[in-house]
């Protein structure tokens, strides 16, 4: 049986850890005893070890006896904690949505005959592999995706949940957001070009500018629109761009009183209390991504809606983002890649993963249904 450690145990972490417990031995790593004890109780033969992630420099003793790495630590950490894995030379599936560029510990990989598949959540993560997968048989013009994790019940002042640690969803807020057009780069702000979109089973949303693209920009030059936007209801991104202008999310240190901190660890503290997705919360994740290219001679435009709802057992997000890597963990089990680093839509373009990993999902109610249109020519 394959031995695989989840790096993690919070909600993803340990969605991650119970699904892949069915067909393998299966370890959590977190320092968070409450986290580990809570994740037992729902599956006994999930093995728990505490131990501090981020503090320690070396992971060779801890991951050893391993085939495979799930790595689930939040953002911040991740481009820290995957280094460590590759020079522990364990091969790894990453989805911590780190914002250093991925692709710079490629020569670590190599170096230690390892693989990392990166970016394998819901966005970045199956929207990539769904392009890689259309790339090989269209010429791709263009790539829109649309995502959001949302609470069905809105509630003044942010009308928003967050289902992980709101520093993430911060950084994603102050993360200069990157698209293509015409095939150069741009540049914005993000939350910027907000503008009000229709999405199907869901209703009015507000679509805006976040650094989604990541892996793409990279991998996908000769596509000469890409862009992702964040879906959330009317109205959020005004309230977040009021505390981001007067400074809430600044890293600098102040003093008050005698007492040094900086802003983003105060307001990531109280934006934990009023963000928290409680037990009894109902949410959603909704995504929409839009593949446009010509194909035989004519324009074709693919269109995947995806909506799915959390339920008693996991949340939306942690289904969503979660089974996504477990999928891709147990395809590259089966299917080694080549050493490096690999981005989703590498994979996607691979002989069999787009159909393994989507068959997968759906076998665990996440299901994306896709419309196939031929556009007018002239």
């Amino acid at each position: 049986m394959t031995k695989i450690a989840v790096l993690g145990a919070g909600m993803i972490g340990s969605a991650m850890a119970v699904d892949l417990a069915n067909d393998h031995s299966v370890t959590a790593i977190d320092k968070n005893k409450r986290q580990l004890a809570g994740l037992k109780k729902i599956n006994n033969n999930i093995e728990t070890e505490i131990f501090d992630l981020k503090e320690s420099d070396d992971y060779k003793d801890i991951l050893a006896p391993f085939d495979l790495v799930i790595c689930a630590v939040p953002g911040f950490m991740g481009f820290a904690t995957l280094k460590k894995i590759l020079n522990a030379k364990k091969n790894v599936v990453d989805i911590s949505f780190f914002p250093e560029n991925c692709f710079d510990l490629d020569y670590l990989a190599k170096k230690n005959k390892v693989y990392a598949l990166v970016d394998c959540g819901v966005a970045p993560g199956m929207d990539n592999i769904i392009l890689g997968y259309l790339d090989t048989k269209i010429e791709v013009r263009s790539f829109e995706c649309l995502v959001g994790g949302l609470p069905s019940k809105r509630e003044w002042p942010f009308n928003y949940k967050a289902p992980f640690s709101p520093i993430d969803v911060i950084e994603e807020y102050t993360r200069p957001a990157r698209y293509v057009e015409n095939g150069e780069l741009v540049t914005r702000e993000p939350l910027s070009d907000c503008e009000l979109m229709e999405i199907k089973r869901v209703g009015t949303l507000e679509a805006f500018n976040t650094d989604g693209l990541r892996t793409l920009i990279q991998t996908m030059d000769h596509i000469p629109y890409m862009k992702e936007k964040t879906l959330r209801y009317p109205g959020h991104a005004e309230y977040i761009q009021v505390l981001q202008k007067s400074g809430f999310f600044s890293q600098e240190t102040l003093e008050l009183e005698g007492m040094a901190f900086r802003p983003i660890d105060v307001t990531a503290r109280i934006l934990q209390d009023n963000w928290r997705l409680r037990n009894s919360d109902e949410e959603f994740t909704v995504m929409r991504i839009t593949v446009e290219g010509e194909e035989n001679g004519k324009k074709r435009r693919y269109i995947y809606r995806m909506l799915d709802k959390g339920n008693e057992e996991t949340t939306s997000m942690a289904r969503t983002t979660g089974y996504t890597a477990t999928a891709v963990a147990n395809y590259v089990l089966a299917n080694p890649p080549q050493e490096g680093i690999i981005a989703p839509e590498t994979l996607g373009a691979q002989d069999g993963a787009y159909t393994f990993i989507l068959d997968y999902l759906k076998k665990r109610n996440v299901d994306y249904r896709v419309e196939e249109f031929t556009l007018d020519s002239k």
